[in-house]
Formats: structure tokens, sequence, C-alpha cells
């Protein structure tokens, strides 16, 4: 049985239902991602990255999605942290600055933040993997020439007709990164969920 995108398919609906609430653009079409399912994305999601011991990158978030029939498009600023083997971590924010989201996954653990909801979602991978074993994620990348790490990173949702586009600029690699970098801290008074709970309330 192939292993389905377990946590990026969590990021995508969780940054989907945050921006429904905002207002939608009229968009022009991005093209579907192709190539196969993949079978391990975290797995190869890391891989893209491994051939630096670190990285601290701005990106611009870009999502398509339907909602009613209706084509839309939402556009973010984010930031980009990955340190070699298995952590890495996307902030989102708004063009103005409010923070939309905060992902960070850690060697087999999953947290998310969202400010707006006044909530963070947490879990093992392993905890909530059955739960969209049925959904079918691909993902593209793209290098600039003569590099190694990905400038741009494409995620789709064929069955959500949703895409997901983060585009890498002001990419630093292998310097030192703060040391909280992949600290979790919850804020006072945001209520901690079970990510599979969040999950199990979505239609897949």
């Amino acid at each position: 049985m192939v292993r389905k995108p377990y946590v990026l398919y969590s990021l995508c609906l969780l940054l989907l239902s945050l921006l429904l609430w905002g207002c939608p653009k009229k968009i022009v079409k991005l093209p579907p991602v192709e190539g196969p399912l993949v079978k391990d994305p975290i797995a190869r999601f890391l891989e893209d990255f491994s051939s630096a011991e670190s990285l601290q990158a701005r990106a611009s978030i870009r999502l398509d999605t339907e909602r009613k029939g209706e084509e839309m498009r939402f556009l973010l600023n984010g930031l980009i942290l990955y340190q070699k083997p298995d952590k890495f971590r996307i902030l989102g924010y708004h063009p103005f600055g409010t923070g939309v989201f905060d992902a960070l996954y850690r060697g087999g653990e999953f947290f998310l933040l969202s400010p707006l909801q006044n909530k963070a979602y947490t879990g093992e991978v392993s905890e909530y993997r059955d739960l969209i074993e049925k959904t079918d994620v691909r993902i593209f990348t793209e290098q600039a020439e003569g590099s190694q790490i990905p400038n741009r990173i494409r995620i789709e949702l064929p069955e959500k007709r949703t895409r997901l586009d983060l585009r890498l600029k002001e990419i630093s690699l292998n310097s030192s990164l703060p040391k909280d970098s992949f600290q979790w801290i919850v804020p006072e008074g945001v209520e901690v969920i079970p990510l599979s709970q969040f999950l199990k309330g979505k239609k897949l």
C-alpha cells in the first residue's frame, strides 16, 4: 500500500481552512503538478534539502483552491527553516505581517499553531496516518541552475482541487540558526488539540 503524506496533507488542510476566512482573489491558473504519487513524501521533502546542514529562507506562498465551484487564490509571505536530518519549520504571514500559521515537523512529531483561531494542533505522525490514507498528493520541486536545493516546491491534492506553491528567496545555507528555531512553545491562552481530532472533523 502506498503511504500517504499525512503531514503535508494536514498543513494544506489547515491552511485552507484558515485562508477561507479571508478575501479570495481572482486567479491565474497554475498548471497541474505532473508525476507519480510520492510513496513517502516527508522523506522526499527532507531529502530535497539534505545536501545542506541547515537552511533559512524567505518564501512566497500561494494557495489555489475551489470553494462552491469558484476558483480562488490566496497569497502569503513565509519563513522556512531546515536543519538536517529531520527538522523543518514553515511560518506563514499575511502581507501586512499578521501571523497565519506556524508548522513544525521534528523527528516524527508535528505541531501546528493557528493564531487566528487561537488553537494549536499537535501529534505524532504515526497517530493519524490511517485517517488520510485515501488522499492523493503529488510533490514537484525546482532548483536553480547549479544548486541542489529547491527554490520552488509545489504540492497538489487533486481530489481537493488544491495546490500549494512555495517559492524560496534570500536562501541562506549552512549558517547557524537560533537555538530556539525548532522549539515549540504554546502561547498563553491557546487551546491545544490533538491533530487527529482536527482531521476527524474534516471530510477527507
